[in-house]
């Protein structure tokens, strides 16, 4: 870990690094908290996450660090490349950023915002695509990653090698809907979404941000 720690501070573009990373999690959050309140769809890890929360009348959040931690033990043991600054960020603040904010949603915006439409489908198209290029700034900052999604990466490179690493983080994330679906949580548009727009997203926002991170 110390070397891991070693190697992210003295890169020469540290600190632009953590700001965008900081952003890019606090924005997934932001945006998260939306597409959770109008119920269209989102990643399959949130998806999974809400529907145990809401079966088991926690936060979102302290189930999502809870699941994470336990993760992060596995992927600490087997691959501890994938831990960096962005894991702990990724790990604390998005659950709770999403919970805060819908607080405030409650509080201070319209139900009929979040369950009618026309404004239920603005603000699921806005927010959807904004989380994803979320996702897509906080990915290329390449400052680790969610437990969550360095699982599958550990699973494929110890025990299924043999298989595309691309087949095996689909079966990943078809479990977590199934968990989530098996829990009372309805599958949604936003989760095929979100499958077809994170790809290309990661790839054209790191473009973008190449000569900003050298």
């Amino acid at each position: 870990m110390r070397q891991k720690i070693y190697e992210y501070t003295h890169q020469q573009a540290f600190v632009k690094k953590l700001a965008l990373m900081l952003i890019g999690v606090l924005c997934m959050g932001f945006f998260l908290s939306f597409l959770i309140e109008v119920n269209l769809g989102t990643d399959p890890c949130t998806f999974m996450n809400v529907a145990i929360s809401r079966k088991f009348g926690i936060l979102f959040g302290t189930w999502q660090l809870l699941l994470n931690a336990v993760l992060l033990l596995i992927v600490i043991k087997y691959d501890i490349r994938q831990i960096g600054p962005g894991t702990i960020a990724n790990m604390v603040l998005i659950g709770y950023v999403a919970d805060i904010c819908r607080w405030l949603w409650s509080k201070i915006l319209p139900k009929e915002f979040f369950t009618t439409f026309p404004y239920r489908g603005v603000i699921f198209a806005v927010a959807i695509i904004s989380f994803v290029i979320s996702v897509a700034i906080y990915m290329n900052t390449d400052m680790g990653v969610a437990p969550y999604d360095a699982f599958p990466i550990i699973v494929h490179d110890r025990l299924l090698k043999n298989i595309p690493f691309k087949y095996v983080r689909m079966g990943y994330d078809f479990l977590a809907i199934i968990i989530g679906y098996l829990l009372g949580a309805v599958p949604n548009i936003g989760i095929v979404i979100m499958a077809l727009l994170l790809g290309p997203a990661i790839s054209y926002v790191g473009k973008k941000l190449a000569p900003y991170l050298n």
